[in-house]
């Protein structure tokens, strides 16, 4: 996953002069992320530099002296965006940290300041004269996003913003609140999921039913956080021009090239093509455990002799992972060196630490940096290498001069992340030795069974934003039943929250970048092709793979699609042609 992606600005890797006291580093000078300086923007002074260089840019005479422009604009962006990400990292590392605390309340309150400024810059863009050579110079791509991004913001909705800013980290502070005494030991929620996957069902139980009694005892306050996000979001897409929040969340993730109905579409075919299988795969693994019923608990061991997991602690797990990319290719060999050299990573749960996972960019290093909470599980090496793709992509793409180029639209960014975890797999043996073919049947047939929780969650946001005025209660009255369309086997075995509708509360994306979700499972077709290319070709898949990663964000999704010799997952017949290959490896096993 990557944060924030649409409200944070990446940019150029250039130093701006006098706008920072810290140092300035070189390109080869070696530091470590741990010394990287951070100082509070000065946002009056970006704003002045801004309107001056706005102003030559209408002035100039001809393309070249615009695009000179652009790229000392993306000098501002790239200092805000950089200080902005190392106080991301650092907050989220330690949630207690009472000064990065204090600068999150800072960009919540003044990322939609540089908001503002980059839709001047849109409009700029949109209205040059010079547009037919900006395009030779940048490509259409460009456009498309200033397009999209025009339509979501105007300065009557700068306060809404910054509203909603704090709302979001209002809930992740409240997730990373929890505190989970089980068994003799403190948890949080990323590092009891070890519970969770137990071979001993009662402490499977106990597990599952103290991490949801937090969010049971929470589910006022999560509800409440949500209620105010639906309701303010609604307005700011009245305020805009919109019907409701659906066409505003598309644009703010920069879909150009389609539209909710072929979302939709995409979901019937899930719902046809998937949910069967999945089903299967379910009743498959109830057989495996000897049990009557699959309960909701019972999901997450897929074997009763117990789950593959990684034969070493996680320092061992990064020297493995550095020899797989060592031989997989001389550029992942490179990039891997750079992250760990440069300490960007931070992989081990803690206390105080944000749950989840999240790959970012620090642009003024030129430096991916990774966040996860390994807790033993196989999803360790699963969010390793999911994150490494993104950070990879980033890494191969990092010397387009334009920032906006630097990372695709989400779903197209998904894909160089779920692509990199069956690109590694030759090398699961150096992490899961005489268990390496458990973990692979459980990591394809996962991929497969997350596909309908994924249209689940994108249908439930279509719900929601549709119906801005439902309660609390009516919301989780519709989780509740999307989730027996998609997940007909899903058993909760009596829990009251859970049957009630409280799942989703659990899902950040939800919250925090709304209608992101539908991109994993679109990105996951596309992966899919590329685990089906892998194994015919891998050198043929990975020039494709390649080549997809060094054209960043350059051009829209469904280009990047056709670039990386992929079927479009919206392509009638796609998913059930990839489900086939999927199926018919599973059933031999």
């Amino acid at each position: 996953m990557i944060p924030n992606h649409f409200l944070l600005l990446k940019s150029n890797p250039i130093l701006t002069k006098n706008l920072f006291s810290s140092t300035a580093v070189t390109r080869n000078e070696v530091i470590t992320f741990d010394d990287y300086a951070y100082q509070r923007p000065d946002i009056a002074h970006i704003d002045y530099a801004f309107s001056e260089l706005l102003q030559a840019f209408s002035d100039a005479p001809d393309a070249a002296a615009q695009a000179d422009i652009l790229m000392q604009m993306s000098v501002l962006k790239e200092e805000f965006a950089s200080m902005n990400n190392i106080m991301h990292i650092r907050h989220t590392n330690n949630t207690y940290d009472q000064f990065y605390d204090g600068e999150n309340d800072f960009f919540d309150e003044n990322s939609p300041e540089l908001e503002a400024m980059g839709s001047k810059l849109n409009k700029a863009l949109l209205a040059s004269v010079h547009r037919a050579g900006l395009e030779d110079i940048f490509g259409k791509q460009l456009f498309r996003l200033a397009e999209m991004s025009s339509k979501t913001f105007d300065p009557i909705i700068l306060e809404d913003l910054q509203e909603e800013n704090r709302l979001c980290s209002e809930y992740t502070k409240i997730k990373a609140s929890a505190q989970l005494d089980f068994m003799g030991e403190r948890h949080n929620l990323s590092s009891i999921f070890v519970h969770e996957t137990s071979v001993d069902r009662d402490v499977r139980k106990a597990a599952y039913l103290t991490k949801w009694e937090f969010y049971a005892q929470n589910s006022s306050k999560i509800e409440g956080v949500f209620h105010r996000l639906v309701q303010l979001r609604h307005k700011i897409a009245q305020k805009l021009g919109f019907k409701n929040f659906i066409a505003l969340g598309y644009a703010r993730m920069n879909r150009s090239d389609y539209n909710a109905e072929k979302v939709a579409n995409f979901r019937r075919q899930v719902h046809k093509h998937i949910v069967p299988i999945s089903t299967e795969l379910y009743e498959r693994q109830q057989q495996r455990l000897a049990i009557d019923n699959l309960k909701i608990y019972d999901e997450e061991n897929k074997f009763s002799s117990g789950n593959a997991k990684p034969k070493g602690p996680p320092e061992w797990i990064v020297d493995n992972a550095e020899q797989m990319y060592h031989e997989l290719s001389d550029e992942t060999s490179t990039f891997f060196d750079f992250m760990r050299s440069r300490h960007l990573m931070d992989l081990t749960t803690r206390d105080g630490k944000a749950p989840g996972g999240y790959c970012t960019y620090i642009s003024k290093f030129q430096a991916p940096y990774i966040f996860s909470n390994f807790n033993g599980t196989s999803g360790d090496i699963d969010v390793l290498t999911h994150e490494a793709g993104h950070a990879f992509q980033v890494f191969m793409s990092r010397g387009f001069e334009l920032a906006e180029y630097h990372w695709p639209t989400f779903e197209a960014c998904e894909i160089h992340s779920m692509s990199m975890e069956f690109f590694t797999w030759p090398w699961m043996s150096l992490f899961f030795e005489e268990d390496t073919e458990k973990y692979k049947f459980a990591h394809l047939a996962g991929a497969l069974q997350f596909i309908p929780y994924g249209v689940a969650v994108d249908e439930f946001q279509h719900v929601i934003y549709e119906n801005p005025t439902m309660t609390p209660t009516e919301r989780n009255t519709a989780w509740r039943e999307i989730e027996k369309k998609y997940m007909p086997n899903r058993d909760f075995d009596g829990n009251s929250f859970l049957e009630g509708g409280g799942y989703w509360q659990k899902q950040s994306h939800i919250f925090q970048t709304p209608f992101y979700y539908i991109d994993y499972t679109l990105a996951q077709i596309c992966a899919f092709q590329f685990w089906k290319k892998d194994h015919e070709n891998h050198e043929a898949a990975w020039a494709d793979y390649l080549t997809l990663c060094k054209a960043g964000g350059s051009q829209s999704f469904l280009e990047l699609v056709h670039l990386a010799n992929l079927q479009s997952p919206f392509d009638n017949g796609c998913v059930a042609s990839v489900i086939d290959d999927i199926k018919a490896w599973l059933d031999g096993v």
